[in-house]
């Protein structure tokens, strides 16, 4: 599965990245303190997070993740943008509480590895 096939699966809002959206996607990760996502997200995650400052983009590159989904409505700043632009590293959005994006994408992406 590829991030593009989340952003058309879950209708996400593409704010940057779009040339990486055929990135693989492995799994997921989700949390709210980038010391978490540092010591357990792996290559290929998604990470889905409500953090839009710059450091989010920092830690997604670091940890090679394939892609960034901020919830609940939330907007990158302008300085996130940039450096997710730099980065390569695809930043997406949605409305959806995180709840309910968490779930959708857990079936996604483990109904593709099982098929």
């Amino acid at each position: 599965m590829t991030v593009k096939d989340i952003v058309n699966k879950l209708e996400l809002k593409v704010f940057c990245g779009e040339e990486h959206l055929d990135r693989e996607v492995r799994g997921g990760y989700v949390s709210d303190l980038l010391s978490d996502v540092m010591g357990n997200a792996s290559e290929g995650d998604v990470w889905v997070t409500l953090q839009t400052h710059k450091n989010v983009m920092a830690v997604a590159s670091l940890k090679e993740v394939a892609a960034v989904i901020l919830v609940k409505g939330h907007n990158p700043d302008d300085d996130t943008l940039a450096q997710g632009v730099e980065e390569g590293i695809p930043m997406l959005g949605t409305e959806k509480e995180t709840f309910e994006l968490t779930g959708k994408l857990y079936g996604l992406i483990h109904s593709e590895k099982e098929a």
